[in-house]
C-alpha cells in the first residue's frame, strides 16, 4: 500500500528499510526525545519488525522521498482497537538533515487519512514527552490537540519530563480537510 503527499510517501516497511531504521536508533539526540534509554542492535529491530508484520492491530510505514524514493523515517498505527475505533500513532524521522521541513507533519498527515478514512477509526493518539518541543508542535500542526499531561513521568539524563497526551478525532480530521479543501 503506498499514500502520496506533495514531497513524501508512506508504504509498507520492507527488508531494506532495517538499516535506516537501525541507524536513527543509534542517535542520542533521537532517542533522548522518544526516552528510550535502550541499545538496539539490527537483529534486535529485524526481530521487532518481524513480529509487527504479524501484528493485526499494527501498521507499520517507511516515510520516503518522492524525489528520490529515499527512505527518510518511518510511522506505525498500533494497538488498533476496531471494537472502540481508536489507535496508538507513532512517528519518527531517521537523520536530523530532514527535520523543520515539514516532511513530518506531511506523512502524519498521510498516516491520519488511512486512520480515519481506509480504518475508519475515531480516535488516533500519541504519546510526547514534554522536552520535545519540536514533536509537540508538528503534532499540533497535524492537528492533534492535547488532553492531559502526566506529570514526571520520565526520568531521563538526570531530569524529569512530563509525557503529553495528545490525540485527533475524526471530526476533527474532517474539520481541518474540509477547510484546506476550501482555500
Amino acid at each position: 500500500m503506498v499514500m502520496e503527499g506533495r514531497n513524501v510517501y508512506i508504504r509498507s516497511i520492507k527488508d531494506d528499510d532495517m538499516a535506516s531504521i537501525y541507524r536513527s536508533c543509534q542517535d542520542e539526540e533521537f532517542l533522548y526525545m522518544t526516552g528510550t534509554s535502550k541499545s538496539f542492535t539490527l537483529d534486535d529491530i529485524i526481530k521487532s519488525y518481524q513480529q509487527f508484520s504479524s501484528d493485526p492491530t499494527r501498521y507499520d510505514f517507511a516515510i520516503c522521498l518522492l524525489e528520490n524514493d529515499e527512505i527518510i523515517g518511518d510511522l506505525a498505527l498500533l494497538e488498533i482497537d476496531q471494537d472502540n475505533k481508536k489507535a496508538g500513532f507513532r512517528i519518527s524521522l531517521h537523520s536530523r538533515n530532514n527535520v523543520n521541513k515539514g516532511y513530518g507533519t506531511e506523512a502524519t498527515q498521510l498516516a491520519q487519512t488511512f486512520a480515519f478514512e481506509e480504518l475508519t477509526l475515531n480516535r488516533l493518539q500519541i504519546e510526547v514527552f514534554s522536552h520535545n518541543i519540536r514533536g509537540i508542535k508538528a503534532y499540533e500542526k497535524a492537528g492533534f490537540k492535547t488532553e492531559g499531561i502526566l506529570r514526571q513521568s520520565l526520568y531521563y539524563n538526570d531530569t524529569y519530563s512530563d509525557e503529553v497526551i495528545m490525540a485527533m478525532l475524526r471530526e476533527d480530521y474532517y474539520k481541518i480537510t474540509y477547510i484546506q479543501q476550501d482555500q
